[in-house]
């Protein structure tokens, strides 16, 4: 398969709006994968299970140990077809890491993030305790990153096709996981976006292999930019042509806060003023 495609059929693909049936239909037309995908990801996570237990809970004593509160994080995110779930993780953070703030996007040199947190979230070994999500149903080893509720009600507004993305099962790890940081404003959120609807159009066993092989290499701190060039998951020109459209509305630098401030808006019907605004916003 190609890592990129021509930057005529990016344009057509994602300067159109059709609404979440488009998305649905390409899942399905995925040669039906994601259909019996499910029947693959319990069988891998039973295998899994036994090993990633004898990881899991040292870590968990650990982050015991060198930080109050539990070795466990839990937290509801919004699954397939937008029904939430409850994810699982090894805590990284500071216990009252939101009473002041609310929820929030993590950001660089995070205070809330512990000393034991930032090399377990550098290794991606936070992650393992989501194998009991995949064995349960809820999530798949590779797919879109599964968000938080309160920010997908909020994105769902400012970022087209945004909900299109949860007609399949969120993922582990997926192609926009491996090619991009994590979100920091909504520039990025439509960048991830366009990954995970590319992944959703083009699913198939070959492409889920190259991105577990890949996410398993940056566990041993092999070049990302390298990994991604030679299993041919970049997509540089479906990023440039997201960049330069100007149907995804105009560019902003919005802070993290900014979807707090939209999210608790709109429990009072507000959320769309508050959206218009910070949508209206340019960088400075």
């Amino acid at each position: 398969m190609s890592s990129t495609t021509s930057t005529a059929s990016d344009t057509d693909q994602f300067r159109r709006d059709d609404g979440p049936e488009r998305a649905a239909n390409a899942a399905i037309q995925s040669a039906g994968y994601f259909r019996w995908k499910i029947i693959l990801d319990a069988a891998i996570a039973s295998l899994l299970l036994i090993p990633a237990c004898a990881v899991i809970v040292p870590l968990m004593l650990l982050v015991r140990i060198t930080s109050p509160g539990p070795g466990i994080y839990r937290q509801r995110r919004a699954g397939r077809n937008g029904g939430s779930f409850t994810i699982y993780k090894i805590r990284t953070m500071r216990v009252d890491a939101e009473t002041a703030s609310g929820p929030v996007w993590t950001q660089p040199r995070d205070a809330r993030i512990t000393f034991v947190g930032s090399i377990l979230r550098k290794m991606h070994l936070d992650e393992l305790p989501q194998i009991f999500n995949v064995l349960r149903g809820q999530m798949s080893f590779v797919g879109p990153r599964p968000e938080r509720p309160e920010f997908v009600r909020v994105l769902s507004e400012a970022v087209p096709r945004y909900r299109d993305r949860l007609v399949v099962r969120p993922g582990i790890t997926g192609l926009a996981q491996i090619n991009l940081p994590p979100d920091t404003d909504l520039t990025s959120v439509r960048r991830k976006v366009a990954l995970d609807l590319d992944y959703i159009e083009r699913g198939s066993l070959w492409l889920d292999a190259r991105l577990l092989l890949c996410t398993g290499l940056r566990l041993f701190k092999v070049h990302e930019g390298f990994l991604t060039w030679m299993l041919a998951l970049r997509r540089p020109q479906l990023l440039a042509t997201i960049e330069a459209s100007d149907d995804w509305g105009p560019e902003e630098a919005t802070p993290a806060t900014i979807l707090l401030q939209a999210a608790q808006a709109s429990s009072n019907g507000e959320a769309h003023e508050v959206l218009r605004s910070l949508m209206a916003k340019k960088p400075h």
